[in-house]
């Protein structure tokens, strides 16, 4: 069990009380941003409903009507079209209406693990089908998740683990099994991945689905991490999930999630990995473990994360609370593609570069102009501008302009507006002001 001095569960005192600027933190870092009644219901409601309506599957008070016929059929419609373009508005409209944000937050982390590009795989189907894997095992073992991942179709085209046969044996998917799935650089050979090549031949695709060719099999003897056997694939897995560096792998890629940079020491990251361990790599337990943590509602967590393109252009409609009318969610994909993150086509296996990565002068500019354009409306697939005494007005903030900026302040961000803002806003639109918060330093930011 971790010790409890480095994962201690959050309790609310005056050095951390549980206030707006917290609650506004646990919904933009474990899901996509929240709107001001959810905000209020966490609110009064205390840390623990809060977190455990997250990990239930039921933050969102917003979940569209009739919602998972609507996105089977947005889905269904996509493959049978073969439009990639359309699949990634069915997912954007996942997270934007689904009661369950913290699972279409962890499939995007998922997702960007298991890398895979439609570029190469040019297949709507088998994109759709790997997504809704991940979505499947998102929170479950991870055994379940690797297993799961390995076998999908689209993973193994993109990985060429057709290709890899008894006596030409290709190496992709056993190096990328080891380096990026699990293990880590460091913690195996390059005999290891040669012999983890030979242990996969044979996974091939049948009618769009895996199969093991037996006949294309290396039955023979192999050493893998010390370890000798005639192992096969599935051998191969075990012993990888096994491995004590798997856990960490796990531990680090949910921290780079949920955290900061240079907020969880060395120290409390092997402790959360031991904790995997203990439990055969329940994901469940370690994301409930970090959201009802301490140290994730420490000063030092807070807006200290940048947001990906997606979490950015999400939390931004939802938090304005864009649902009727809403956006187009074809919209929302292009303009997170412009940003850098094009879902279904991350730029190589490692997936998109992590933190302040996203940071830079096209991505800002890219940032500012959908800021302004979900705010106009119709370049982001809405027919209204959106009217900034709406929302404030409905719950109970005044139309004037100070009360606009104080309530968006509030809402986004969980504190009240600083000097240095209000001197900026004098004399602008109500919209105009929404627009620069969100394209603001602190807008970038969970």
């Amino acid at each position: 069990m971790p010790p409890t001095d480095h994962w201690a569960p959050y309790a609310p005192d005056d050095k951390a009380p549980w206030d707006l600027r917290r609650v506004v933190h646990l919904h933009r870092r474990a899901g996509f941003a929240a709107a001001w009644d959810e905000i209020q219901r966490d609110l009064k409601e205390g840390p623990t409903a809060g977190v455990e309506r997250l990990l239930a599957g039921k933050a969102n008070a917003h979940a569209a009507v009739e919602f998972s016929a609507t996105a089977d059929l947005l889905a269904d419609s996509a493959v049978a079209a073969g439009e990639i373009g359309r699949l990634k508005a069915w997912w954007f409209y996942r997270m934007l209406f689904g009661p369950d944000p913290l699972a279409e937050k962890l499939t995007l982390l998922w997702h960007d693990h298991f890398a895979t590009a439609n570029s190469k795989v040019q297949d709507t189907a088998l994109m759709r089908r790997q997504n809704d894997t991940l979505r499947k095992h998102a929170s479950r073992k991870f055994a379940d998740l690797l297993n799961g991942s390995v076998r999908e179709p689209a993973l193994l085209v993109y990985l060429d683990a057709p290709a890899n046969r008894k006596g030409h044996p290709n190496e992709n998917l056993g190096r990328e099994l080891m380096e990026l799935f699990t293990l880590g650089v460091g913690n195996y050979s390059e005999t290891d991945v040669k012999e983890a090549a030979r242990a996969l031949t044979g996974w091939a695709i049948e009618d769009g689905a895996f199969a093991e060719a037996a006949e294309r099999h290396d039955g023979g003897d192999k050493t893998i991490l010390g370890k000798s056997g005639k192992w096969t694939g599935t051998d191969l897995v075990k012993l990888l999930l096994d491995h004590s560096a798997t856990s960490e792998r796990i531990a680090t890629k949910l921290c780079r999630q949920f955290f900061g940079e240079n907020v969880v020491s060395t120290e409390a990251l092997k402790a959360l990995a031991a904790g995997l361990r203990e439990r055969d790599l329940d994901v469940s337990w370690a994301v409930g473990t970090v959201l009802k943590s301490r140290l994730f509602f420490a000063d030092a967590n807070l807006g200290q994360r940048v947001l990906s393109p997606v979490e950015f252009v999400v939390g931004s409609a939802r938090a304005l609370e864009m649902f009727d009318p809403a956006p187009s969610t074809l919209a929302l994909a292009d303009w997170s593609a412009r940003m850098g993150q094009d879902l279904f086509d991350p730029p190589n296996v490692g997936g998109w570069p992590p933190g302040r990565a996203w940071i830079h002068t096209r991505s800002l500019i890219a940032r500012t102009n959908y800021a302004s354009t979900l705010i106009s409306g119709p370049n982001a697939g809405r027919p209204l501008a959106y009217d900034a005494t709406v929302l404030p007005k409905k719950y109970g903030f005044g139309p004037d302009a100070s009360s606009v900026l104080t309530f968006h302040h509030r809402l986004l961000f969980g504190t009240d507006p600083t000097d240095a803002v209000r001197r900026q806003a004098p004399g602008m639109e109500g919209g105009k002001v929404v627009a620069m918060l969100l394209s603001s330093p602190e807008g970038q930011s969970s």
